[in-house]
């Protein structure tokens, strides 16, 4: 297979939960969201050069080309593993950048304010990972505590979110339990799969398994 041949096979994809087009790099920071949400999710790859509708218009510069570099190495904390690979048809240049999931969750962007966020990629879209995301990631890499204990406030967490779906500020108000604590507890059933969550209407619901 060609360059011509396997970036078309890529492109008829479409834009998924591990591959997203990037017409061009000009702001190595807006880019470094999308190597955030995939190194914290499933990894996935930037097609550089190729529009929203799949055409095909190129990376112009070599200064696009250093701006990926930044992306991971500069704006990305920690840094983030990406693997470039340059690719010609129809005399234009594509980068495919790829980026698998990482093993240091999270991976954190700076944004244009210099904070840093996490992000985490959901079907095509890059959406800020919400504070029980960080817990769940804080909790996989804890080697301890690996049994589940059902204690009173885990209890009332399971009895509010009994048959409904809540976001995380409900589950708090009526709970009457501290906010972080709910945060922790919840990434804590998550681990063990008595929870679950959704992204529905921009916002993060938590279920009962």
């Amino acid at each position: 297979m060609d360059d011509k041949d396997f970036l078309l096979s890529l492109i008829r994809e479409g834009e998924h939960q591990q591959q997203d087009f990037k017409y061009r790099v000009s702001d190595a920071q807006k880019l470094a969201k999308s190597v955030s949400a995939f190194a914290n999710t499933d990894g996935g790859r930037l097609l550089i050069g190729v529009r929203d509708d799949g055409n095909m218009s190129g990376v112009r510069s070599e200064e696009e080309i250093y701006m990926m570099h930044l992306a991971a190495y500069r704006y990305c904390r920690p840094e983030a593993s990406i693997k470039f690979d340059t690719y010609h048809a129809n005399g234009r240049t594509i980068v495919v950048a790829t980026i698998p999931p990482s093993d240091r969750r999270p991976v954190y962007a700076l944004d244009d304010m210099g904070n840093l966020r996490a992000y985490i990629r959901i079907a095509d879209e890059n959406i800020v990972a919400s504070p029980v995301h960080l817990a769940i990631w804080r909790e996989s890499q804890n080697t301890q505590g690996a049994v589940m204990t059902y204690t009173d406030s885990i209890r009332k967490i399971l009895k509010v979110l009994q048959d409904q779906r809540l976001p995380l500020n409900h589950i708090v108000r009526r709970s009457h339990i501290p906010r972080y604590k709910v945060i922790v507890l919840l990434a804590h059933l998550i681990r063990f799969r008595v929870v679950q969550w959704e992204y529905t209407n921009q916002q993060f619901l938590f279920y009962q398994s």
